[in-house]
């Protein structure tokens, strides 16, 4: 009997230590699982915030990638380039301004020697007043030479020149190529008003604005007619200009107001406007020779 009461009780005994040591055991495992679980939470979130701050100094990395990819379709028309001029008149020449060119102008364009053609000559009506902006596509940069070059020896363009320079304050020219998602519209007589908005962004982020704003027009494009896109190469760097055209001031006021309506068109503009240094927005009415009117 007594030797059957020291055999019970030293099995308890032992079940009892081993109940012990497999709790501690599993509270051990449950500690090691709870570290675990909290280094990991604090390495995700500095992982976090290390991609956040890579992100703000380097950008964001889809968004290079998607740019790395849309590189190589930047342009709709690789042969083509697109110069646009900017003249500024002065006050008392604008109507032998407008007659000048009036004339000289088609005569260039229709010119089978020169390896170009107008797109359009407008005169601005609210903006950088007493001030002209005419837009040509060259066969490529060699028929922007070979243009050049017949010019130069072209005597009557050199009179048109000498005629011309007197009536002037200051002129500017860039050589822009087109955007591949917004190709410039052919010869059309639309009537109403054109708006030329020009943008100069941060350095480097021309991708960036062009990933963004391929989406957008989509949501623009719906309410009024988009003219052309042009990112500058030669001349004043890091500037994009965009032309739209509406019938009248108050149906561009309605256009712009429905397309805020349209989902996606906020976060375009909330995207964009963070890459652009500075922004100007001229309205002009075309010259009666332009062939976009």
């Amino acid at each position: 009997m007594i030797l059957q009461k020291s055999s019970v009780f030293k099995n308890f005994f032992n079940l009892t230590l081993a109940t012990l040591a497999k709790n501690k055991s599993a509270h051990g495992s449950i500690r090691l699982l709870s570290s675990i679980s909290e280094n990991k939470s604090e390495t995700d979130n500095k992982d976090k915030k290390s991609s956040i701050f890579q992100e703000i100094l380097y950008g964001n990395p889809q968004i290079k990638e998607e740019d790395s990819q849309a590189h190589s379709k930047l342009i709709a028309r690789g042969k083509y380039v697109h110069e646009i001029q900017k003249h500024k008149i002065k006050p008392d020449c604008v109507e032998d301004y407008i007659k000048l060119i009036s004339e000289h102008y088609p005569r260039i364009a229709n010119n089978p020697k020169n390896s170009v053609h107008l797109c359009g000559s407008w005169q601005t009506e609210i903006g950088d007043l007493d001030s002209f902006f005419h837009i040509w596509e060259y066969q490529g940069y060699t028929g922007y030479h070979e243009t050049l070059n017949q010019l130069k020896n072209d005597q009557y363009y050199q009179n048109f020149v000498k005629k011309l320079r007197p009536m002037l304050q200051n002129r500017k020219s860039q050589i822009c190529l087109e955007f591949a998602f917004w190709a410039t519209s052919p010869p059309a007589a639309l009537g109403g008003i054109y708006e030329l908005r020009s943008y100069r962004l941060k350095p480097g982020r021309l991708l960036e604005w062009e990933n963004h704003w391929k989406r957008g027009l989509e949501c623009r494009k719906q309410f009024c007619e988009p003219v052309g896109a042009w990112f500058c190469q030669l001349g004043e760097l890091n500037f994009v200009h965009h032309m739209w055209q509406y019938p009248d001031l108050e149906s561009r006021k309605i256009t712009r107001e429905q397309a805020w309506n349209v989902d996606g068109w906020a976060d375009t503009v909330f995207k964009t406007v963070r890459l652009v240094r500075k922004m100007e927005s001229n309205v002009l009415v075309p010259l009666p020779f332009s062939p976009l009117r």
